[in-house]
């Protein structure tokens, strides 16, 4: 199966896929939290939404509560809080496990891929950052502390279009 396949269930607990979800773009997975400190990267990924969504682009928001409990929240308080404080504008996955023996299938693909150190394996933190070709290949990993407008990702972006 491929990665662009892999079953996925949105915030509002609808059955997708990244393929259904993203169509033909190129996708930024990132696992998200609306009470950590690295909240405020929403904006950023908000930014980028922006900026290339009309050329074949989204982020793809995925709340995940592994992380000191950083998003406790039920699906309709996530939403309001994404939206009322961010504007968060791109799809947002249902809570999902990215580390551990629960770890979604996306997860257990996405987490093989190394980062620019070569350093594979689990999720770090929350807002680690996943770029998915438009053929469902990862093609770059960016850990936590990366803003979503590091020019690393942002060059990134710009090639996988």
């Amino acid at each position: 199966m491929s990665l662009r396949d892999t079953p996925l269930r949105t915030l509002t607990g609808v059955s997708t896929t990244l393929a259904e979800l993203a169509g033909d773009r190129s996708v930024l997975i990132v696992n998200v939290a609306s009470r950590c400190g690295l909240t405020p990267q929403y904006a950023g990924l908000v930014g980028l939404q922006q900026a290339y969504g009309e050329r074949g682009f989204t982020v793809v928001g995925v709340p995940c509560n592994q992380f000191a409990g950083q998003e406790p929240g039920t699906a309709e308080e996530i939403q309001e809080f994404c939206s009322v404080t961010y504007g968060v504008d791109f799809p947002l996955l249902a809570k999902t496990d990215v580390n551990g023996e629960d770890r979604h299938p996306l997860y257990a693909e996405l987490t093989s891929t190394p980062d620019v150190e070569g350093e594979a394996g689990d999720v770090k933190w929350n807002f680690e950052k996943f770029l998915v070709s438009r053929e469902g290949e990862v093609l770059a990993r960016f850990r936590p502390g990366t803003q979503p407008d590091d020019p690393a990702v942002v060059e990134a972006i710009e090639k996988s279009l």
